[in-house]
């Protein structure tokens, strides 16, 4: 499959991508992260070694669609769960506070 990663052309294959990932250890997970046979590796890691880049010339973004497409599973990771949001009412109530006690 043909993509482009940071400007550049690759041809890439499924088995090519496992070729050039075995026998790589992967680094901490602490972004995006790829499946690859029973591994996850981060993303940045399997572009450097796919494309022979330096990391900070191509996205994440670039790579997970490159391998979203081979057919490899990508992960994200979860984002946080956003607050409750107050009705006026209860933002009312927190501003007055807590009624005394006697």
């Amino acid at each position: 499959m043909r993509c482009v990663i940071a400007r550049f052309p690759f041809e890439l294959t499924k088995s090519g991508v496992l070729e050039s990932m075995k026998g790589i250890k992967p680094e901490p997970v602490t972004a995006e992260s790829v499946i690859i046979g029973r591994r996850h590796y981060p993303v940045k890691q399997v572009g450097q070694v796919i494309t022979r880049q330096d990391r900070r010339d191509f996205s994440a973004a670039e790579v997970l669609r490159a391998m979203t497409q081979l057919g490899f599973t990508c992960r994200t990771l979860p984002t946080a769960a956003p607050l409750g949001v107050l009705s006026s009412l209860q933002h009312a109530s927190a501003m007055l506070g807590t009624p005394a006690t006697v």
